[in-house]
C-alpha cells in the first residue's frame, strides 16, 4: 500500500509547551476532528469512534557514537 504523508512537523519544544499541545490534541480527538497546522500547511481530519490507539517507547543506540536515545510514540490509526 503506497503511503502518502499528509502533513509532518517536528521541532525542539519545551516539555511543557508538548504537554499542552497533547492536550489540546485531546480535545480535538475527542471532539471527533483533529486539525493540524504549521506555519507551511493545515489539515483536517475527522477520527472515528473506535480507532486503534497505539503507545511505544524505544531505546535507540547510534551505532558509530553508542549515544543511546529515547522515542516515545502515541499513534492512532484507522480505515476509512
Amino acid at each position: 500500500m503506497p503511503e502518502e504523508q499528509l502533513f509532518k512537523t517536528e521541532e525542539q519544544s519545551p516539555r511543557a509547551e508538548i504537554a499542552r499541545a497533547l492536550r489540546d490534541a485531546a480535545d480535538q480527538i475527542d471532539s471527533g476532528h483533529v486539525t493540524l497546522a504549521s506555519d507551511t500547511a493545515e489539515q483536517r481530519v475527522t477520527v472515528p469512534e473506535q480507532p486503534r490507539f497505539e503507545v511505544e517507547l524505544e531505546r535507540l543506540t547510534d551505532s558509530d557514537s553508542g549515544e543511546q536515545r529515547y522515542e516515545l510514540e502515541y499513534e492512532i490509526r484507522w480505515t476509512q
